[in-house]
């Protein structure tokens, strides 16, 4: 998507070209073999379909030469090589440079900031209207409807792929980008849709994103906080499924299992963001994952500081999310009681009647009090709202251990 934008210039043409690409593939490679670069075949295709399309339009107004040689100076500048296009470990490169710009195009000022975010979930990182529809807590249709709006605002306005001019243009996407990588890493950390708890591939793609923000803007300490963050919570990877990709609760992982040296990386990019003096939400996120990373167990946590730490983030994310995850960290510091009391608080709230995890906190917490029977209520609750196979297999076990079918 990035690589065909970046030569039209028209996300709409080069998503419906990234499309037929994948529809050629799809039909030829089972039958003549898979190609030698199939990355590269992919764009080749695409590249060429989105010029037939332009050529199309070109011809309209009888200006088809000029058009493509504005597109293609040399017939080299149409051919794909593996070198150039290859994604890159360390996040650079031109194939990075072309994805970061196609972010920062679609987190375009015009457009709305929830559709900014959504419209870049969906064409950059490949999440499907489902998935996206679930990081924002609304409705697969609402999600939709968004997101056809935002294709027709970049379509009407004229909004081309290109980096921001100067600094103050990128300081007003970049809340939209860091939520972009953000909610990319959320959806790899905890899939909401199919079988496998984490996808790994999304992790990994959220971090080499924000490795090469953090290169285009290394004195951004929210930039910093970001990949901190990612850094240290990926780094419990290998621990959070048990054998048979069951969930395994963040007190249960066996922490010898937890990458060291990404935890030791992370900790180190989070205290030189903190030196800035610039506190954001990233970093403030970042610093309550490090408060798990630097506990030796679980009954060491701190969780007071995690709790004071999400009455910090309140002030920069004053969602009833944030607040829920208060809760829970209230509830490890002082009780299961004063904890409850938060989250019936914030239980009201629309969005959260509708997040599964909302009433699994409530269920564990009325588990604590001696409560079973309104334990179970609350997990049952939790079931009927379609949560993913790991969680509803976890939820299963819970209520098995309660008594209850």
């Amino acid at each position: 998507m990035a690589s065909v934008t970046r030569m039209t210039g028209d996300l709409a043409v080069a998503e419906d070209a990234v499309q037929e690409a994948c529809l050629a593939a799809v039909l030829q490679w089972p039958a003549e073999g898979l190609p030698a670069d199939p990355r590269g075949w992919l764009i080749g295709v695409a590249r060429h379909k989105a010029l037939d399309v332009l050529r199309r339009e070109a011809r309209r107004g009888g200006k088809e030469e000029a058009a493509v040689r504005e597109l293609y100076p040399s017939p080299q500048s149409s051919q794909c090589s593996e070198s150039s296009e290859r994604y890159e470990s360390s996040g650079t490169g031109p194939a990075a440079d072309d994805e970061l710009a196609l972010i920062l195009m679609c987190c375009h000022p015009a457009l709305a900031p929830e559709a900014r975010v959504a419209l870049t979930l969906r064409c950059v990182c490949g999440l499907s209207t489902a998935e996206i529809a679930g990081a924002f807590l609304v409705p697969e249709p609402t999600m939709a409807k968004r997101l056809t709006r935002a294709r027709n605002k970049v379509r009407d306005a004229g909004i081309r792929l290109r980096r921001p001019s100067g600094q103050e243009d990128l300081a007003v996407r970049l809340a939209a980008v860091l939520r972009v990588v953000y909610l990319v890493f959320t959806e790899g950390h905890k899939a909401s849709t199919g079988a496998a708890l984490i996808r790994g591939e999304l992790c990994d793609a959220a971090i080499r994103l924000a490795r090469g923000l953090s290169a285009l803007l290394p004195d951004e300490p929210e930039v910093t906080g970001l990949l901190a963050l990612l850094l240290l919570t990926d780094a419990r990877r290998a621990a959070r499924t048990g054998p048979g990709g069951e969930l395994v609760l963040l007190a249960d992982q066996d922490r010898s299992k937890w990458d060291a040296a990404m935890v030791a990386d992370g900790e180190r990019l989070l205290t030189g963001a903190l030196r800035a003096g610039r506190p954001g939400p990233y970093q403030l996120h970042a610093a309550i994952a490090a408060c798990h990373s630097t506990s030796p167990d679980a009954a060491g946590t701190d969780w007071r500081q995690i709790a004071a730490l999400y009455g910090e983030l309140i002030r920069y994310e004053p969602t009833a999310v944030v607040e829920a995850n208060r809760a829970i960290a209230v509830a490890m510091a002082e009780g299961p009681a004063a904890g409850l009391v938060i989250l019936d608080a914030v239980g009201h709230h629309p969005q959260l009647r509708r997040w599964p995890q909302l009433h699994v906190a409530r269920a564990d917490l009325l588990a604590r009090l001696g409560r079973p029977d309104e334990a179970a209520a609350a997990y049952r609750t939790a079931l009927e709202l379609d949560p993913t196979a790991a969680e509803r297999d976890f939820i299963t076990r819970r209520l098995a251990a309660l008594g209850h079918r």
